[in-house]
């Protein structure tokens, strides 16, 4: 993580959207009378901190790539990131959890720390607005960002590339067509669930993946499908 950074979380004055924010969907399959859990926040915050992002990013670095572009913002905004932003902003111990999921230390949980932390920003967007969630946003990820930066130079890495974008350079240059995902499968109780992806191109399976999350199952179905691909 960046240095010289204070990690605390936004003010929210709108009570009620904090408190929705702050609950998972496991709290709220035990307490019938609150109202609903902090999934649809979780929506509107990754939009949000997407295009926040994606908008810092292209200020900062104009001599980067599209391609280069993209693979910074996601390595900013994936679930590891995240997730850390969300420990270090003791979000942990705010959460609203069921028993089943404090009894599976999900205060520590990488996942559910990074849905936390993205059901924040949109409860903060919806209660101070998108000049309030920028001014939160610009200085944390403008750190972060040159630390990455900083560390892809220092280990002569040419660019920000994951397993996804690397099946797609590969299925653009022989098929001319983008890989599609899809999730065949879901599995586990609500704190800790678990999908399945699979990788097509031109309708046939390439690479099949698991994972806490959609996008990591697709990252992994990827990965699948390199290694098919250089195994063959």
């Amino acid at each position: 993580m960046a240095q010289n950074i204070e990690y605390k979380l936004p003010k929210i004055t709108n009570h009620s959207l904090l408190e929705l924010a702050l609950t998972h969907r496991s709290y709220a399959n035990e307490h019938p009378e609150v109202n609903g859990h902090n999934e649809r926040l979780e929506f509107l915050g990754d939009a949000v901190l997407g295009f926040l992002v994606g908008e810092l990013l292209y200020r900062l670095y104009p001599s980067m790539s599209e391609a280069e572009l993209t693979r910074l913002r996601s390595r900013l905004v994936d679930e590891n990131q995240l997730g850390q932003l969300g420990s270090l902003m003791n979000l942990g111990t705010l959460i609203r959890l069921g028993k089943g999921a404090e009894k599976d230390n999900g205060r520590a949980n990488p996942s559910l720390l990074n849905d936390t932390f993205e059901a924040i920003i949109g409860a903060y967007f919806l209660d101070q607005g998108i000049t309030a969630v920028t001014a939160y946003v610009q200085p944390l990820f403008t750190s972060l960002a040159e630390q990455l930066v900083s560390e892809q130079s220092n280990s002569q890495v040419t660019t920000f590339i994951d397993s996804k974008n690397k099946f797609q350079q590969w299925a653009l240059a022989n098929y001319q067509e983008a890989p599609t995902y899809e999730i065949i499968k879901e599995s586990g109780p609500d704190h800790a669930k678990e999908f399945t992806a699979q990788v097509l191109v031109k309708g046939i399976v390439y690479g099949t993946g698991t994972g806490k999350r959609k996008q990591e199952a697709q990252k992994q179905a990827a990965k699948a499908a390199l290694k098919k691909l250089l195994d063959s």
